[in-house]
């Protein structure tokens, strides 16, 4: 906890995050567009302060908090829970290469929108945690599914904001199923137990995964 709350005490005191109560179905209420079922849809902006101030690269991504605000930190209790948002700088494309997919390019505010980096349970979230993690142990390659191509933009991001060098990123494709859809617990999808009650060898998923992953 001591790597994640400094983290977060440096990214307020730089003007990047700001106090956030909605909920997300207050989100989901606020957005008439569709969005994908495994991505949060795009926030709309509620609790993002209007005005932003010039950071040292000239930039104005930064929000400006009020001394209320900057005095709150991760603990913060209210009477509607509260978590904290990484205010992305809207408009400017973030760019990688990834180690399978090649280049990869994102627009912040339009792809992905402003992310929580700390919960209203006083605990990090995901994208805060694993850049912590990785930058704490020193991790020079990340190798993971497809399906987190859309939260590296967002984590370098972050790895900007913190001043620290990323490491390289390396994105599998994943096992799906025979509609496409990947193998996921939510979609009931099957596990391996099942596929070995059925009588399949682990053969069989190593010469699918060879299909879409030479």
């Amino acid at each position: 906890m001591p790597y994640y709350r400094a983290a977060f005490d440096q990214l307020r005191a730089g003007g990047w995050i700001y106090p956030c109560s909605c909920s997300r179905r207050d989100i989901r209420q606020a957005l008439s567009a569709p969005h994908a079922a495994d991505e949060d849809p795009l926030y709309p902006g509620t609790c993002r302060p209007a005005t932003t101030r010039g950071l040292p690269d000239g930039s104005t991504a930064g929000p400006v908090i009020s001394a209320e605000q900057n005095q709150r930190g991760p603990s913060t209790r209210r009477t509607r829970p509260v978590s904290w948002r990484f205010r992305v700088p809207d408009g400017e494309t973030v760019a990688f290469v990834d180690g399978y997919f090649g280049a990869q390019q994102f627009v912040a505010g339009r792809d992905f929108g402003d992310f929580v980096v700390w919960r209203p349970d006083d605990l990090p979230a995901y994208q805060l945690a694993v850049v912590v993690d990785d930058h704490a142990m020193r991790i020079t390659e990340v190798v993971r599914g497809a399906d987190l191509l859309l939260s590296t933009a967002r984590q370098l991001v972050l790895y900007r904001a913190l001043g620290w060098s990323p490491p390289a990123f390396w994105h599998c494709p994943l096992l799906t199923d025979n509609q496409g859809n990947r193998l996921a617990k939510r979609h009931d999808a099957l596990s391996l137990r099942a596929l070995r009650d059925q009588g399949r060898h682990p053969a069989d998923l190593r010469a699918a995964w060879a299909i879409t992953c030479p």
